[in-house]
Formats: C-alpha cells, sequence, structure tokens
C-alpha cells in the first residue's frame, strides 16, 4: 500500500523545487519517480473523464457527425512492474447510415498507455501516452430502424468497426491525458497540454469571459435527432450561450433537458424502443431558422443536453417527407458552438 500522505508532502516540495534546474534534471532523469508522481494522483481521474462526454461518430474522417458514442463505464488496472495503465471502456451509441436509417450499437475497447512528464517553472505535467491498443473496439449492434433491411442481419458489425471503431479510438482517448500538479492543487485533462497550458476552468466567470465547451458540425436527416454535450452548468448566475448555423430546410428545433433524464431514454433509442418524446418536458426549447441563430440559456446549476429534432415526434415541427431521405438527401447540416458564461454579462 502506498503512503499517500508522505506522497502528498514529498510532492508538494518537488513543486516548491520545480524551478531549480538541478533538480528538474534529476527527476527527468528518474523514472520511478516518474511513475510515483502519475500513480499517485492521476491514474483515479482517468476513468471519470472517459465517462462524462459524448464521442461524435463520422461515416468517413473527413465527414460531418452522424452518431454519438458515450461510454458509461471504464475500469483501469495499474501495471507497478511494467509502468502502465490500461483503460477498458464501453457503451452504447447510436448512428444514421444510408438505408438502414438510425441504428443503435454497443461497443467496448482497451487502451494501454505508459507514462511521461515534464517539469515547468511552477508546475509539474504529467502525461498518459497510448502505447499499445489493448482490445480493438468490439461491437454489438442493438437496433436498427429500417428493419426490412437484410443488411442488417448479414455484416452490421464489420461495417460498424469499420465506420466508426478507428473514430472512437481516435477521439480524445487516443491523445492519451494530461494531469497538473501546481501549489494551487491538482488539474486533470483528456489530452497533452505542453506546458504553460492549462485545461479552461469552467468556475468563478466573470464579465463576457466563457468557457467554450463544443464547436463541431453535425448532419440531421429527416425523422432523426442528435445530442449534444452534457454540457455543466457549474454556478448560479450561469448560462449555456449557444450559436448554430444551419443549413438545410426549415424543419429544425432545438431542447434542453437534464443529462439524467436523456441517458435512459436515448438507451432505450439504442435498444430499438421508437422515438418518442422523453418522459419530462424539455427545460427549454428553440427553433432553429436557416442561417444564424443564437441563444442565451439561463441554467441551474447541473449537466444538460442538448437535443436537435428533425422528426415528427417531439416538437411542433413536421418535417418534409422525402422520398430519397433514406439515401441521405435533404439532410440539414449545422455547424455549432457551445460556451458557459455569467448569465447576466
Amino acid at each position: 500500500m502506498r503512503n499517500i500522505g508522505l506522497g502528498s508532502c514529498a510532492l508538494s516540495f518537488c513543486v516548491l523545487l520545480c524551478g531549480c534546474a538541478w533538480f528538474r534534471s534529476s527527476v527527468n532523469d528518474s523514472p520511478g519517480l516518474r511513475w510515483w508522481l502519475f500513480s499517485n494522483f492521476g491514474a483515479r481521474q482517468i476513468c471519470p473523464r472517459v465517462t462524462s462526454s459524448g464521442i461524435g461518430l463520422r461515416l468517413n474522417n473527413a465527414g460531418d457527425v452522424v452518431g454519438r458514442f458515450f461510454p458509461n463505464r471504464c475500469d483501469q488496472r495499474i501495471d507497478d512492474t511494467h509502468q502502465t495503465v490500461a483503460i477498458t471502456f464501453g457503451g452504447t451509441g447510436f448512428a444514421w447510415t444510408p438505408v438502414a436509417g438510425r441504428i443503435g450499437f454497443a461497443a467496448q475497447a482497451s487502451v494501454e498507455y505508459r507514462m511521461d512528464f515534464k517539469l515547468a517553472e511552477d508546475a509539474i505535467y504529467v502525461f498518459g501516452v497510448p502505447a499499445n491498443v489493448s482490445a480493438p473496439p468490439q461491437f454489438q449492434l442493438g437496433s436498427v430502424e429500417n428493419k426490412v433491411v437484410d443488411w442488417a442481419t448479414k455484416s452490421p458489425v464489420g461495417y460498424l468497426a469499420n465506420a466508426f471503431g478507428g473514430q472512437i479510438l481516435a477521439s480524445q482517448l487516443a491523445a492519451g491525458f494530461t494531469v497538473i500538479r501546481t501549489d494551487n492543487g491538482d488539474e486533470f485533462s483528456l489530452g497533452h497540454l505542453e506546458p504553460p497550458a492549462h485545461p479552461p476552468k469552467p468556475y468563478g466567470l466573470s464579465g463576457s469571459d466563457k468557457i467554450l465547451y463544443a464547436s463541431e458540425t453535425t448532419e440531421l436527416h429527416i425523422g432523426q435527432i442528435d445530442i449534444l454535450g452534457p454540457f455543466e452548468v457549474t454556478e448560479k448566475e450561469q448560462a449555456l450561450y449557444t450559436r448554430f448555423q444551419v443549413e438545410g430546410p426549415a424543419s429544425l428545433e432545438g431542447f434542453v433537458w437534464p443529462k439524467t433524464v436523456i441517458d435512459p431514454w436515448r438507451e432505450g433509442l439504442q435498444t430499438g424502443t421508437s422515438l418518442g418524446a422523453p418522459p419530462q418536458p424539455a427545460i427549454a426549447g428553440f427553433a432553429l431558422n436557416p442561417g444564424a441563430n443564437q441563444q442565451r440559456l439561463p441554467l441551474n446549476p447541473g449537466i444538460y443536453v442538448i437535443v436537435l429534432d428533425e422528426s415528427a415526434q417531439l416538437g411542433t415541427v413536421n418535417p418534409p417527407f422525402n422520398p430519397l431521405g433514406m439515401f441521405g438527401a435533404g439532410a440539414t447540416r449545422i455547424s455549432y458552438a457551445v460556451e458557459l458564461g455569467d448569465a447576466n454579462p
């Protein structure tokens, strides 16, 4: 068992000495200390972050987002002998595909990380660097919207693996993670941060400052939905600020729900439940017309998702029928950004 109390004291001492070039050199030459720094305060942060957000999926790497994968379980194994950390994660997702329409699936994979770190003037940066894909993504089909499609019973697993498997591994998981230790405490971020960078902090915003949560382009087809987020409102008197650029028919709506309401509803869709309204009314709703759209959404502290809807099941908009819709015709392209800021800047 590691002595955490002594470890914390020693690590604080390390931070105080970071400005000493001789000390930085000696620490960089010590693989044992490098591993000790990570295993005492970094490894426990990985799984909570892996399961805190969705991963956008595309039919090709250069395309728009057509689905999401949501990790909902994660296990980590620390190997002191080889000084690696293995992460096994799994979850469920959905995606639109030509002819088959909306499909739901479950997937799991494993990634192994080795450790590295750097000493900056006022901080220690500890990195988790991907070293090996222990198990490539394994898929299990959950539901197919157009059930008469023979494709759904012949080779769905291979199709999913080819279309989305690499993207799941090429997400922030493949970029590794960074733990930063300063005299003000520890910080954790998925992805690789080089000194002096720090992860954005959504706390204590003032004035017109905003934290960018998400920015991407997604593609929505007639009769389909997309789920953006989750987005956390951390304090009272804060709001989500959204910007949408819509290219397509004027048949789109946006809704805000707590994550706790949408998670089981989404899981049902992914296992075969027909699309219908969530069990509780939305906290907020807004129309999205062709062109630029902006919203300020004051919300209580909590974790929320934004559901984009181009179906007739959730809101008041009834999208026009397009006989070629199952092949991708008539899709709406939405570029968006979601930020957190003061509700009254």
